[in-house]
């Protein structure tokens, strides 16, 4: 196997691993939920879910910035930069952890009201929320504690930490729901707990590694023009990331408007497009971490056989992954739910599940080149274009489909986002290599 494409794959495979236990947070509460009796408990986690997805990745530009920022320091050399913009990223999590616990109430009411769903639905989702909203300076710290270890390239400590989250997360959860029959309470109670669980093991882990508070200089970390740039990347990706979570609250509101079971049913597939997602990520992950490295070590030559290496790599395996939805996608449904009016609407709509991976592939590994080469403002750009899109074509075709309409505005929205990265990849070579480059890996 080529050189690169084995460092993509031995790099990506851990990443993959480890990005599917994400949502398992999700999946394992959909799962409970959906055996739970009547719709409208599904309905509510689901409603919860995009809230807190809703929040988590309004800020994931705290785990894409600390990649990009620490792929190119590493790949320049650089140790004291990179433990500095840890630094920088990872107090910046706290603080917007302990804001969003302190505007709880009113970010919980408001977010609740725009999703419009039943009474039966805000009920459950309530109760959710208002539990694992204490969850929220954990799961962001956590972020910038994978951002460095994608950053370093540390793929399979990336995966033991996932996989604790997640097997902390499913292991309170069946003791509070089966055994103790919490019900939302006691989904939402293990989630917390997974989250606080994975932060302080992340800790320890970072700190067994090296990385230590006594090794920053608060001079360096507060260092203005540093704060700014930060500042500036972070900015652009929020506005980026804004503009996705609003896609996704679109496509669940405008879902809720037709009932609790079409509700639950887009909450069951969109559970399948976010697997595909995570584990395509992988992908984009790894390519966040070599086109990083190559640009931080000037590698021309290198940069242009990672694209080659990854979209190859990257395009199979949602190849495979559409397969998968295709010959078992039923039986996965009804093993998100029990509720058969639920699991009639799910396969109807499954064609659109079977198809997004093939479309979203594109979006996903083109994301990954930006944010290694820090090009925030090509990402906020292409991504308020494509929602401008989205909605545009939601409206139109939901209003003349239904719900056959909204996904396929959900399908175009992915194909949109690559486009529209498509086309501005050239100003990455141009602008992230001087004329003089280090020579290449061969």
């Amino acid at each position: 196997m080529p050189y690169w494409y084995r460092r993509v794959f031995l790099l990506a495979i851990p990443l993959i691993l480890s990005n599917l236990t994400q949502p398992l947070l999700s999946t394992v509460d959909t799962i409970l939920s959906g055996h739970l009796p009547g719709p409208a408990a599904l309905g509510g986690v689901a409603v919860g879910g995009i809230f807190f997805n809703s929040i988590f990745w309004t800020f994931g530009f705290l785990r894409m910035a600390t990649t990009g920022l620490i792929a190119q320091s590493h790949g320049a050399g650089d140790e004291d930069r990179l433990l500095h913009h840890f630094g920088r990223a990872f107090l910046t999590a706290l603080a917007i952890g302990a804001l969003i616990l302190l505007f709880q109430s009113p970010l919980i009411s408001v977010s609740l009201n725009l999703l419009g769903a039943s009474p039966d639905v805000r009920q459950n989702a309530q109760i959710y929320c208002a539990i694992r909203i204490w969850s929220a300076p954990a799961s962001l710290a956590n972020y910038t504690i994978l951002g460095y270890l994608l950053g370093r390239q540390r793929a399979r400590t990336a995966l033991l930490l996932q996989a604790a989250i997640n097997l902390v997360n499913v292991a309170v959860a069946l003791l509070l729901v089966v055994g103790w029959h919490w019900g939302i309470a006691g989904i939402a109670t293990a989630t917390l707990t997974a989250e606080w669980t994975g932060c302080l093991l992340g800790l320890g882990i970072m700190f067994a590694s090296g990385v230590h508070p006594k090794h920053h200089r608060w001079s360096e970390i507060m260092h203005g023009p540093s704060l700014r740039h930060l500042f500036a990347l972070n900015r652009d990706i929020l506005l980026r990331t804004l503009s996705l979570v609003a896609a996704y609250v679109w496509f669940t509101r405008t879902g809720a408007r037709s009932g609790d079971a079409i509700l639950a049913a887009n909450a069951v597939l969109l559970n399948f497009h976010m697997i595909a997602a995570y584990a395509l990520d992988g992908f984009a992950n790894a390519t966040e971490a070599l086109v990083g490295e190559a640009i931080g070590a000037g590698r021309r030559a290198d940069y242009r056989a990672i694209l080659k290496a990854s979209s190859s790599s990257a395009f199979v395996v949602a190849v495979l992954i559409s397969l998968a939805y295709l010959v078992f996608g039923k039986q996965i449904i009804a093993v998100y739910t029990n509720q058969e009016p639920v699991r009639v609407l799910a396969a109807q709509f499954l064609p659109w599940a079977i198809i997004l991976p093939i479309i979203a592939v594109w979006s996903f590994l083109l994301d990954g080149v930006f944010i290694g080469a820090t090009r925030a403002p090509e990402l906020r750009d292409s991504m308020l274009i494509s929602f401008a899109g989205f909605l545009v074509l939601a409206m139109v075709l939901s209003s003349r489909f239904g719900n056959h309409g909204l996904w396929c505005a959900m399908l175009a929205f992915m194909a949109l986002r690559a486009i529209t990265l498509g086309l501005r990849l050239p100003r990455i070579e141009r602008k992230a290599f001087a004329a003089e480059e280090a020579p290449a890996r061969v």
